[in-house]
């Protein structure tokens, strides 16, 4: 069975690169957020979060909570910074980023991003994991 990050590795391997206006507008909302996490801005943050995810989460405390717990590499880093960028044919974008966190441990996020019907780019999700041959 393949994991949803290795279908997007699969995809980003065979896809079209995001057209440059749309790939700076979406790293623009995902620098935004990460902004807001590293002033513990719960609701600058979720501004940049997708109806979708929203609706899961129903406040800004709930969803920065989530964060904090699920996501400390991506609330709280050492360094963070773009990688490989995809157009989706379903007209969305993903993004990969490439992470160190606290402690010095790499991660790679890729994050998932949809336009809203105000044309605005929202992430609809991040999908976190270790970077290769880093330790457990």
């Amino acid at each position: 069975m393949m994991t949803l990050l290795a279908l997007a590795q699969a995809t980003f391997d065979q896809g079209a690169l995001a057209a440059d206006g749309d790939r700076d507008a979406a790293r623009a909302v995902i620098l935004r957020q990460q902004d807001a996490f590293r002033h513990d801005d719960a609701a600058a943050a979720y501004a940049e979060a997708a109806p979708a995810i929203r609706s899961i989460f129903p406040s800004a405390e709930t969803f920065i909570g989530m964060v904090r717990q699920g996501y400390a590499p991506v609330y709280r880093n050492r360094r963070f910074e773009f990688g490989t960028d995809e157009a989706l044919p379903d007209g969305s974008l993903a993004q990969g980023v490439r992470i160190q966190d606290q402690d010095g441990t790499d991660w790679e996020a890729l994050y998932t991003l949809e336009r809203s019907g105000d044309g605005a780019w929202r992430i609809t999700g991040c999908r976190l994991r270790k970077a290769p041959g880093a330790s457990a």
